[in-house]
């Protein structure tokens, strides 16, 4: 499967994002950990999934996006990584649960460890919310694009929620 991607700028930093004919692949801020090997992708200035999800990150940044429609291409992760990531994608805006709380809702109390893995290698960056989870007793803990970038990201959206 080919991948095309291109580099958007935002107010975190520069970020690639990838895609297929079937949508959005990923999404990372450089020098995030994770970060995938895009040697043997095509550089394009312009995609479907691509320039939609440019229109909405631009959108999210400027207040008026709650939600992400861009479809999301599942190619990456085990069968637990994808159901931790279905998890983050019902994390409402505004809102943060905590890595136990995920496991619990996957109906595996004691695996908030591999949830913590499992968040820290979410290719959708901000689209599917890995920022909203938060350590026990709400700590700022983890964050593959870095903790001020996870702070901001929340700062952002309880912003959004005084406009509303």
């Amino acid at each position: 499967m080919t991948f095309q991607y291109k580099h958007i700028q935002s107010p975190l930093g520069r970020i690639l994002i990838a895609a297929n004919e079937e949508g959005l692949t990923g999404l990372w801020f450089d020098q995030q950990k994770h970060h995938p090997n895009s040697d043997a992708w095509h550089q394009v200035t312009s995609q479907i999934w691509l320039d939609q999800c440019e229109i909405e990150i631009k959108a999210y940044f400027d207040g008026g996006l709650c939600e992400f429609k861009t479809p999301l291409s599942v190619t990456w992760g085990t069968e637990f990584q994808k159901s931790v990531w279905q998890v983050l994608k019902q994390i409402p805006l505004g809102e943060t649960v905590s890595y136990g709380e995920v496991a619990r809702r996957l109906i595996k109390s004691k695996a908030f460890r591999a949830v913590g893995a499992a968040v820290g290698k979410n290719p959708w960056s901000i689209v599917v919310p890995c920022h909203r989870v938060v350590g026990a007793h709400a700590s700022l803990t983890g964050y593959a694009g870095g903790l001020e970038r996870k702070r901001s990201l929340l700062l952002l959206e309880k912003s959004y929620l005084c406009n509303l």
